[in-house]
C-alpha cells in the first residue's frame, strides 16, 4: 500500500512595510527581517511609496529630498502644524487610503502579522484594521526616540518605542500597546572592538593610524544640514579631526574643506570602530549604531522638525546632549572623548523587549484572508 504524500506545511509569513526615505525607515526593516527570519518566518517586503498610485510615491520622495536639502525650515513648519492643527493631520492621513487597496493585495496567504517602520504605512494598517478589512495584528516599530502624532494610528494593535521617553510620548497620543523595545540594530555594531579592528579600520579608510581622535559627522543616507560647518567648527576646537560622511549627497563632498569627507560608506560598523564619538543632526538610525557601538553621540546643528525632536528625546532620555551652539560644542566634544566607550548611552540603548520576540509572540493569533475572500464577504 503506497503511502500518502506528507502534507506540505506552508511558511509562517509576517510582512513589513517600510519606506524610502532616508535610509531609517528600510535600516530597521531590514533588521527586524533578519531576525524574524533567524527565528523561521518567512518575510515579505514592501516599500510604501511604491503602494502608491502612479508616479506618487516617487514624486514625495523627491519631493521630501529637495525640501530638506533646500529649504528644511520648511518641513519642520509642516511637520508643526500637523501637530497643532489635528484636521491636517487626519487629511494626511486620509491620503494613506491611496495605497490601502495595495497593501492588502501584497499580503500572502499565511501571513501572521504586518509590521509598519513608516508613519503614512502605519495609517493606512490602522485603517484596515479599523474596517476589518485586516484580521492579523498590526505593529508599528517607531524608528525615532521622539514620536509624532502620524506615527499613532487607531487600529494599530501595538507599538514598540525605542526608550520610555518615546513610549511616553507615544501614550500621550493615543497609542495603544506601547512596548519599550531594543532598537533593531545589526549585530556587527558593537562595544567590543578591538585595538586590532580600530587599526583596521583606520587603514582601509585612509584615516591617521595613530591615536588621533576623530569624530564622525553623519547627517543621513542624504547629507543634508549645515555639515560642512559642524566640520569646520569640529576641527577649529582641536579636540578631534572631523571625518564626514556625505551619504549621497556629492555637492557636499565638495563643500567639505575641513577634515576628510568620505562618499557613501557600505561598512558603517568598520568606520565607527576608527572613531571616538559621532556629532549627528537628525537624531536617526546612525545614532542607534553609535550607541550599539559604545560611542558617545552629541546632537548638533540638528534640522528642524524631526531633527530637533529627536535631539530633544535623546537629550532626556541621556542617550547624547544636545548641543544648541557654538560655544557649548568644545566642552560637550571634550567630555564625549574623556568618556568613550563607557558613555552611559551606549548601554541603556540596550534595555528591552526584542522587537523580533515581540512580533513573534504577537503573530498567529489570526491568519490572514486573501482580499478577493473578504471582498465576496461584503468588504473593501
Amino acid at each position: 500500500m503506497q503511502a500518502s504524500p506528507m502534507p506540505v506545511r506552508m511558511p509562517r509569513r509576517i510582512t513589513i512595510v517600510s519606506a524610502s526615505v532616508g535610509a531609517g525607515h528600510d535600516g530597521a526593516a531590514t533588521e527586524l527581517a533578519r531576525r524574524l527570519e533567524a527565528q523561521g518566518f518567512a518575510v515579505d517586503r514592501h516599500d510604501f511609496l511604491d503602494l502608491l498610485p502612479a508616479a506618487l510615491g516617487r514624486v514625495l520622495r523627491r519631493a521630501y529630498a529637495v525640501q530638506l536639502q533646500v529649504a528644511p525650515d520648511s518641513w519642520g513648519r509642516l511637520l508643526a502644524a500637523l501637530e497643532r492643527h489635528p484636521s491636517l493631520a487626519a487629511a494626511a492621513a486620509g491620503c494613506t487610503r491611496l495605497a490601502a487597496r495595495r497593501i492588502s493585495r501584497t499580503l500572502q496567504p499565511g501571513t501572521e502579522a504586518v509590521v509598519s517602520t513608516y508613519p503614512l504605512a502605519s495609517q493606512a494598517l490602522g485603517g484596515l484594521r479599523r474596517r476589518c478589512l485586516l484580521e492579523v495584528p498590526v505593529i508599528t516599530y517607531l524608528t525615532d526616540l521622539s514620536v509624532h502624532p502620524l506615527w499613532v494610528a487607531d487600529g494599530v494593535d501595538a507599538h514598540l518605542a525605542l526608550h520610555r521617553v518615546a513610549a511616553e510620548q507615544a501614550e500621550r497620543l493615543g497609542a495603544a500597546g506601547v512596548q519599550v523595545a531594543v532598537p533593531a540594530v545589526p549585530p556587527a555594531f558593537h562595544a567590543a572592538a578591538s585595538a586590532l579592528e580600530r587599526r583596521a579600520a583606520r587603514l582601509r579608510f585612509g584615516l591617521p593610524h595613530e591615536d588621533e581622535p576623530l569624530a564622525l559627522v553623519v547627517a543621513g543616507s542624504w547629507g543634508v544640514g549645515d555639515v560642512a560647518e559642524t566640520a569646520r567648527e569640529i576641527a577649529a576646537s582641536g579636540l578631534a579631526t572631523p571625518v564626514v560622511v556625505c551619504g549621497l549627497n556629492t555637492a557636499l563632498r565638495e563643500d567639505v574643506r575641513s577634515g576628510i569627507a568620505l562618499g557613501w560608506v557600505d561598512d558603517m560598523p568598520a568606520l565607527m570602530r576608527a572613531c571616538d564619538v559621532v556629532v549627528q543632526n537628525a537624531g536617526g538610525l546612525s545614532s542607534l549604531e553609535a550607541l550599539a557601538s559604545g560611542l558617545p553621540v552629541i546632537s548638533y546643528r540638528c534640522l528642524p522638525g524631526h531633527g530637533s525632536t529627536n535631539a530633544a528625546a535623546l537629550d532626556q532620555a541621556g542617550w547624547a546632549p544636545w548641543v544648541r551652539c557654538p560655544e557649548e560644542l568644545r566642552e560637550a566634544l571634550t567630555v564625549s572623548l574623556a568618556a568613550g566607550t563607557t558613555v552611559v548611552g551606549s548601554s541603556s540603548a540596550q534595555e528591552g523587549t526584542d522587537p523580533a520576540d515581540f512580533i513573534a509572540a504577537l503573530a498567529g493569533s489570526q491568519v490572514f484572508t486573501p482580499l478577493q475572500e473578504l471582498a465576496a464577504a461584503g468588504g473593501f
